[in-house]
């Protein structure tokens, strides 16, 4: 081996210890504060190409940044061509002391992207048999799926390149059967498309720079029937949208997570804080971009915002 290609081994091989670094930095941080205190965070959706609209309306509403800046690589032609102006935001946020949460609504591998709402992500369900095929390595949807990844992970790397650590939420409600990839319990089911798509980011693209989420909806009791492994994921989150906070539900979560850090990745109503108090373990709580303001006062957003457990942007110890 010439020396040429020594130092190149030996840069790639620091790059990737400084970014596991990082990671082991923000996992120990959500390790830190699970049980004591709790991050402000906001989702961002459509458009893509003003990619901080809720998380500035949070701002203008309470003087404070959320802690937790989440954006989306989304499914229409419009929000495709803008994921690099999202993928700027994220580094920007990050480079400021946000935490990142990126989301990923894909479009059905059987169907081409851009692909509509209703049908296309809900009521577009692949058959038993293409299922298969689409869990089967080297199939025909099984290539397509991965083509489908590496045009995320090319936006994923350039994260990394940026030093950026990002939780990852992919396949997100998991037994939300009206999505294509949702309601297939088991372990064929949707939690092994969730490996499959682990190991194809990890393995083969390099991206070391991910938090792994799993997520679920407070819709059904059978969670264990969605575990992709306790090895495939970092950060437990529960979406609420029903009754998901009702004291009977994060009692039933807790074993699930075990230690591992848990957050409410969704909400339309935000927690009060009497719930983060008699539910102290969530790490963060994420409302759904405009949901934030058509589902809340303004009054609560500043008082959830003031009380002393929550942890925003400015209070972030930098990374």
């Amino acid at each position: 081996m010439n020396k040429g290609k020594i130092t190149l081994l030996m840069m790639l091989l620091l790059v990737a210890s400084s970014m596991s670094a990082q990671k082991s930095k923000v996992m120990d941080y959500l390790y830190e504060i699970s049980g004591k205190k709790t991050l402000a965070g906001q989702h961002n959706k459509e458009p893509n190409a003003d990619p901080d609209r809720w998380t500035e309306f949070i701002y203008e509403t309470t003087g404070k940044y959320p802690a937790l800046w989440s954006g989306d690589f989304l499914f229409q032609q419009d929000n495709i061509d803008e994921r690099a102006t999202m993928i700027a935001e994220a580094k920007e946020q990050w480079d400021n002391g946000a935490m990142i949460n990126l989301m990923w609504h894909a479009c059905p591998p059987d169907q081409g992207e851009p692909c509509g709402w209703d049908p296309g992500l809900l009521n577009a369900q692949l058959t038993d048999e293409q299922w298969l095929e689409l869990t089967t390595d080297g199939t025909k949807l099984n290539q397509a799926w991965k083509k489908r990844m590496d045009e995320i992970a090319v936006y994923l790397q350039d994260l990394k390149d940026h030093g950026v650590v990002a939780m990852f939420r992919p396949l997100h409600e998991m037994n939300q059967g009206l999505f294509w990839w949702g309601g297939r319990p088991g372990a064929e089911g949707t939690a092994k498309l969730y490996r499959i798509t682990h190991d194809y980011f990890t393995d083969v693209k390099g991206l070391d720079n991910l938090i792994w989420v799993w997520d679920m909806q407070d819709m059904s009791w059978d969670f264990e029937e969605y575990n992709p492994g306790d090895e495939y994921w970092d950060v437990f989150a529960f979406d609420v949208y029903d009754q998901g906070f009702d004291q009977k539900w994060y009692e039933y979560i807790l074993p699930i997570a075990g230690d591992k850090p848990m957050a409410i990745g969704e909400c339309s109503k935000l927690p009060t804080s009497a719930h983060l108090k008699a539910q102290p373990r969530w790490i963060f709580f994420m409302p759904w971009a405009e949901l934030v303001k058509e589902s809340n006062s303004i009054d609560d957003i500043k008082k959830l915002y003031k009380n002393k457990r929550i942890v925003t942007r400015d209070e972030m110890p930098g990374w």
